[in-house]
């Protein structure tokens, strides 16, 4: 088992070790990127939400989204560490109240992403936070929900980038100059 606690190295060497990769899930000629190995290594875990928390801090972020699921899980302690407001972002139909919506494409087919209108405040800076950069069509729609609001990407931060796939190109289009921070690029 690799020592993601090995003190000079660097984050994306112990994350690179420590990834799974599932061919052909959840459809054919997709290949599942894994981060329950990450997840299961609290150092290593530890060492992710720090990363977050730095990059938050580097975006002036004054709140954290998010993205359903495994945004979630380093979204929440990050926001925690931070003192600032967690706002989830889910799919369609999971919450209730006034809802900003966005529908996206991603490399498996097309969503739908719903963000509680309450949670967005108008020129309030946020750091949008999931697991995996892909096509960038999940990240680019929350996007579009915190202008839907009023608010502002302050940046987008995540544990893993499949960069052939394109999506911090795609994110970059659509909000240009906004920081992205990929802890590990494959």
């Amino acid at each position: 088992m690799p020592d993601s606690n090995i003190p000079n190295q660097s984050l994306d060497e112990a994350l690179s070790g420590r990834m799974a990769s599932y061919p052909d899930f959840p459809k054919k000629g997709v290949n599942f990127c894994d981060i329950c190995p990450v997840l299961a290594d609290p150092k290593l875990l530890a060492r992710v939400i720090q990363a977050a928390c730095d990059h938050a801090r580097q975006c002036d972020a004054q709140a954290i989204i998010g993205i359903e699921s495994r945004g979630f899980l380093v979204g929440v302690p990050a926001a925690l560490s931070l003192g600032l407001p967690f706002i989830p972002a889910r799919k369609k139909g999971k919450l209730p109240g006034e809802l900003l919506r966005a529908e996206y494409a991603l490399e498996y087919g097309t969503d739908i992403v719903e963000m509680q209108r309450t949670g967005i405040t108008a020129g309030c800076r946020y750091l949008v936070v999931d697991d995996v950069l892909a096509t960038g069509g999940t990240a680019e729609a929350v996007g579009s929900c915190v202008m839907q609001g009023g608010g502002r990407v302050a940046g987008y931060s995540f544990i893993l980038e499949i960069a052939p796939l394109g999506g911090a190109e795609r994110l970059s289009k659509s909000n240009p100059n906004t920081p992205i921070l990929s802890m590990l690029r494959v």
